[in-house]
């Protein structure tokens, strides 16, 4: 069995190729964290849409519904009192 000897130039070689590989994969990683932290950031802006949406809905729930129920109680008193025995 005879060893091959590997010469140190076709070492720098080979590790250079690979760092230039991982340089890639990185610049690849890089991108597609920059396109998660924009969509992450439409995400926010849309819960914050949603946010404002929800509370004006509920204002205007609870709108009606107290404007339902202080007329219909105010007639129910009314007609209480002044029921003719």
């Amino acid at each position: 069995m005879a060893e091959q000897r590997v010469l140190p130039e076709e070492r720098l070689a080979k590790v250079e190729g690979i760092l230039e590989q991982v340089g890639d994969r990185l610049n690849g990683v890089e991108t597609r964290l920059n396109h998660v932290g924009t969509r992450l950031d439409h995400l926010e802006t849309r819960f914050d849409e949603l946010r404002r949406e929800m509370h004006t809905n509920f204002r205007w729930t609870l709108g009606i519904m107290l404007g339902v129920l202080i007329p219909m109680w105010v007639s129910i008193i009314l007609t209480i009192l002044f029921q003719i025995p």
